[in-house]
C-alpha cells in the first residue's frame, strides 16, 4: 500500500531528513585517513542523538548499529568496525532517523584523503545518477521512467547498476511501498502522485553489477571485488516538482 502524505506530514518529514543531511556535512570533516568506521557509527550516533533524533537502524531485523558504513567493494549494508580507513579509500555512510515519528534517509558517499581517478570518477557518475533520477520523479511520471534514466547513464559511463537493492517509499516506516528500482523501462511501474514520498539511492559499480552476501548475513559486497558507490536522497512529489528532504548545504559542489 502507497501512503500519501499531507503537507503537514512531509514537513515533520523534512525535519526528520535534516538530521540526517546535517549529519552527512557535519562527515565532511571528521571522514579521514587513521579513523575507523566505528568510530564514523558513533559519530552519527551522537550527533542524530543531539537532535533529538531516534537512530532507528539499531535493532532493525538484527541490524546492530546506527549507521551502514561501506567501504570500497561494499556496495551497502555495511557493518562499522575497527576497519581503520586509508588513504585512497572510498566510504558511503547510510543512516534513517525518526524524529516525532517521522523518518529521513539519506545515503552518501566520501573520499578519503588523496583518491585515484578511478574513485573521483565514479562518485562524479553516481551523484549525477542520483540527481538524473530526482529530475524523472514528477507528477504523473513512472517509477520506470526514474529507473531506465540513471540505468541508461550509468551503463553509457562504463558502469553497471546494482539490481538487488533499490529505493523505496518512506514516512512512518522505514520501508514503504512503493519500490524503486535504478534501472527498467520508462513508462512501466507505478504512477507517481502528489504526495508520495521516496528514495531514490543509486548504487552504482565499477566492475559487474551483481552482489554476495558475507557470512554476517547483512554486508553486500561486488562479485568480483571492484569499487561500488552510493549517493541517497529522500524526497517529496509535489505539483511544483521534486522536493529534496535530504537536501544539504552546497551539496552539488561537495564530493
Amino acid at each position: 500500500m502507497i501512503y500519501i502524505k499531507t503537507k503537514a506530514e512531509i514537513e515533520k518529514m523534512k525535519a526528520a531528513a535534516q538530521v540526517v543531511a546535517t549529519m552527512h556535512e557535519a562527515l565532511r570533516n571528521f571522514i579521514k585517513p587513521g579513523i575507523s568506521t566505528m568510530e564514523i557509527n558513533e559519530f552519527c550516533e551522537n550527533h542524530i542523538r543531539s537532535k533529538g533524533g531516534i537512530p532507528v537502524q539499531i535493532g532493525y531485523q538484527g541490524f546492530p548499529y546506527a549507521t551502514c558504513v561501506s567501504v570500497n567493494d561494499e556496495i551497502c549494508h555495511g557493518f562499522p568496525t575497527e576497519y581503520i580507513l586509508k588513504d585512497g579509500d572510498l566510504v558511503t555512510v547510510d543512516t534513517v532517523v525518526e524524529l516525532d515519528g517521522y523518518m529521513g534517509d539519506s545515503a552518501w558517499s566520501y573520499k578519503v584523503g588523496n583518491v585515484s581517478n578511478e574513485v573521483m570518477d565514479l562518485m562524479k557518475t553516481t551523484k549525477e545518477c542520483l540527481y538524473i533520477g530526482i529530475e524523472k520523479a514528477v507528477i504523473g511520471n513512472r517509477i520506470g521512467d526514474i529507473g531506465q534514466a540513471i540505468q541508461e547513464y550509468a551503463e553509457a559511463k562504463g558502469y553497471s547498476v546494482v539490481k538487488e537493492f533499490t529505493g523505496h517509499g518512506i514516512g512512518k516506516d522505514m520501508h514503504e511501498d512503493p519500490l524503486v528500482p535504478h534501472y527498467g523501462k520508462a513508462g512501466r511501474g507505478v504512477r507517481l502522485e502528489e504526495g508520495m514520498v521516496i528514495t531514490i539511492e543509486p548504487m552504482i559499480n565499477a566492475g559487474e553489477w551483481k552482489s554476495k552476501i558475507d557470512n554476517n548475513g547483512w554486508v553486500a559486497r561486488t562479485i568480483d571485488g571492484k569499487l561500488s558507490c552510493q549517493y541517497e536522497h529522500t524526497l517529496a512529489i509535489t505539483k511544483d516538482g521534486p522536493e529534496i528532504l535530504t537536501i544539504q548545504k552546497d551539496e552539488k559542489e561537495y564530493i
